[in-house]
């Protein structure tokens, strides 16, 4: 069976050149031939493995590149449609509002003086002014002016 022969003793096999010698010398080549075989064989194994880790690295990064893509895509959905929504609400909020405040209002002059009482309070030079409230009460003032002014109705 083979024993290890280190650098020395190999030298020294070599130079006595028995046969006995040289037997030795090529079993520890063999064994050497082996040993560096194994490592090959389990250096390209794991070189494999380390490709296959690499692949499946990169499509869990390139995976992760689609996701991020997609929620930031959803983000902005998301922020577009409760932007649409609050608009949405704030607009029926001040329709529900400005239909309220010309509640009771029963003639043509009534609807003046309150249309005027409303237009001191919210004009937007005021401090509590509201550019979209004005225009939403001159809106329903209109709509109830024109029910006002029908011919069905009469002049006052």
């Amino acid at each position: 069976m083979y024993k290890k022969v280190n650098d020395p003793e190999f030298e020294r096999l070599l130079n006595e050149g028995t046969e006995e010698s040289f037997k030795e010398l090529r079993e520890w080549l063999i064994f050497e031939e082996n040993r560096i075989a194994k490592e090959r064989k389990r250096m390209e194994y794991d070189e494999q493995f380390f490709d296959k880790k690499m692949a499946i690295l990169k499509s869990g990064y390139e995976q992760l590149e689609i996701d991020k893509k997609r929620l930031e895509r959803d983000r902005i959905n998301f922020i577009a449609e409760k932007n649409a929504h609050e608009k949405y609400a704030s607009h029926i909020v001040y329709e529900d509002m400005a239909g309220t405040l010309f509640a009771g209002v029963n003639s043509f002059l009534a609807l003046k003086k309150r249309y005027r009482d409303l237009l001191k309070i919210f004009h937007p030079d005021n401090m509590c002014g509201d550019h979209e409230m004005v225009t939403l009460i001159t809106r329903e003032y209109d709509r109830l002016k024109a029910e006002f002014d029908s011919p069905f109705r009469s002049v006052n």
